[in-house]
C-alpha cells in the first residue's frame, strides 16, 4: 500500500529513504537465499523510495515549499 509522505520535513524525507533503501538491500539478499514470501512488497519499495527521491527533489529545486 502506498505510504503518505506529504506531511514530513526535508530531514525526515532523507532518514525515510535511508530506512527504506536499507530494508531493500536486505529484502535483495533475502530474495538470492529464498526467504521472501511476497516478491511484489521489492516494487513498492522501490516505487516508495522513487517517490521519496521526487519529494526531496522538490524541495530542491523550490517547487515543494517547507
Amino acid at each position: 500500500m502506498k505510504e503518505r509522505f506529504n506531511d514530513l520535513s526535508v530531514d525526515e524525507l532523507i532518514a525515510k529513504k535511508d530506512d527504506l533503501s536499507k530494508k531493500l538491500q536486505k529484502m535483495r539478499f533475502d530474495m538470492v537465499l529464498g526467504h521472501v514470501e511476497n516478491r511484489m512488497d521489492k516494487r513498492n519499495l522501490r516505487r516508495s523510495i522513487a517517490r521519496l527521491n521526487t519529494m526531496i527533489n522538490e524541495f530542491d529545486l523550490g517547487i515543494r515549499k517547507v
